[in-house]
């Protein structure tokens, strides 16, 4: 177990050089970016080590006894090996690299990075795969003239901005006996926003013009977008053609004006943290959007007027990512 742990570490280790090393050569990669051959690298994997040694004691053991059969099967599996490396190469040359859109996360939660990778070949690309320091996206054969999108997970601890900084392109295809990767530095991000605080403090209510924001029970001008389905909820406001899609129970939401908003006001917590101010808001923000109910957010140099719907949630929910004290 001990020999174990310090192999695993010298792994580590030597990726971390190696890393460090690519970073100072290439430093940050544009996005979207067509791999070049240059920047491939190409080890031998255990499997590829064990077979290295066999074809080894083959030989040895073949030149030991005059045997040319085993000879000829010696080089025939060492002329394979090469063959297996050379297309090991040819499996990464070539791809184009780009970031993929990245939903934000709340803080606490495991951020999940896309990353598609592009092959302009006539000929497929097969086991490719996506790591980084906290694990690796399942292998995706890339069909020619096909895309693939990876998804690489990794630890969102705090809100603000999270940067995937680096992560690596992998294959061991074919046959597993050679590991040929490329590091690669595109500062991805993803926005996580700050985790809810435990439902307790009530929203302040005001009544308020919202000037186009409105609840559930009135107004028909335009459609604004849906929440999920409460009990006595009307029938008559039910999504039915998302329903149908099996995309949940949803009630659609319209634009009016002279509705009941809330106003969630960084004043109004005073006394205490920032980030517990910022993990109500959040709290309000969820629970206003999960009702269908308009609010209104005030921050310390930013105001947002009321309003209702996901892309209005999203906006709130950066406002407190990117909040600076």
């Amino acid at each position: 177990m001990v020999a174990l742990k310090f192999n695993f570490g010298v792994v580590r280790r030597l990726r971390q050089v190696s890393r460090r090393w690519a970073f100072k050569k290439h430093g940050v990669d544009p996005d979207p970016l067509t791999l070049p051959g240059r920047r491939i690298y190409i080890i031998p994997s255990g499997l590829g080590i064990a077979f290295a040694a066999m074809l080894f004691a083959m030989f040895i053991g073949a030149m030991n006894y005059a045997n040319n059969l085993a000879l000829g099967l010696t080089f025939l599996l060492g002329s394979l090996a090469l063959t297996a490396m050379h297309h090991a190469h040819r499996n990464l040359s070539g791809l184009i690299v780009r970031s993929a859109i990245s939903d934000p996360v709340f803080a606490g939660d495991v951020a999940k990075f896309h990353i598609a990778l592009e092959n302009t070949a006539p000929l497929a690309r097969h086991e490719l795969t996506v790591a980084n320091d906290h694990g690796e996206a399942p292998p995706l054969r890339v069909p020619a003239n096909g895309r693939g999108v990876f998804e690489l997970q990794m630890p969102a601890p705090r809100r603000g901005l999270l940067a995937l900084d680096h992560f690596e392109i992998v294959t061991k295809h074919p046959f597993g006996l050679f590991r040929a990767w490329s590091h690669l530095h595109m500062k991805l991000t993803c926005v996580v926003y700050p985790k809810p605080s435990p439902r307790g403090l009530s929203a302040p209510p005001v009544e308020t013009d919202t000037g186009g924001a409105q609840d559930s029970t009135r107004g028909d001008e335009e459609f604004a977008g849906t929440r999920p389905f409460h009990p006595g909820d009307s029938p008559r406001r039910i999504a039915w053609k998302a329903y149908a899609r099996e995309q949940g129970l949803h009630v659609k939401l319209y634009a009016g004006t002279a509705v009941t908003s809330h106003v969630f006001d960084w004043e109004v917590l005073s006394g205490m943290s920032t980030e517990a101010r910022l993990s109500q808001l959040a709290r309000w923000i969820e629970d206003a959007y999960a009702e269908g109910r308009a609010f209104a957010l005030k921050l310390p140099d930013l105001e947002i007027p009321a309003n209702i719907g996901p892309a209005h949630r999203q906006r709130c929910l950066t406002a407190l990512a990117l909040f600076e004290p």
